[in-house]
């Protein structure tokens, strides 16, 4: 895997950037990304949406998506990579959303 990903506030995606070719596709995700986790293993990606309350998993092989809710306000994500778990910090609530790490859109 040799991917880059990089979130676009204004524009509610993620470009994706293939470290080899410099080819690049850009991938929906909900209203306002503000942080990205990336799971190695899983090939996983985890993007916070502060907007819209919720993350979008996005499927590094395919860019096929699928959405969790979480707390109001995401604005930090951190993933522990032996776990697979996934942190999701909101901040309007204060509060700590727990992502198991099965969590995954369709391949």
């Amino acid at each position: 895997m040799n991917k880059i990903y990089v979130v676009n506030y204004n524009s509610n995606n993620v470009t994706v950037i293939d470290g080899a070719s410099n080819h690049t596709a850009t991938v929906e995700a909900g209203s306002g990304p503000m942080a990205i986790a990336v799971n190695s293993a899983s090939n996983n990606i985890y993007v916070a949406n502060s907007l819209s309350n919720n993350v979008t998993v996005i499927n590094g092989a395919t860019n096929a998506t699928s959405t969790i809710t979480v707390g109001t306000d995401p604005v930090a994500i951190s993933l522990n990579q032996v776990t697979g778990k996934v942190y999701v910090a909101n901040a309007h609530d204060g509060t700590l959303t727990v992502i198991s790490g099965a969590a995954s859109p369709g391949k």
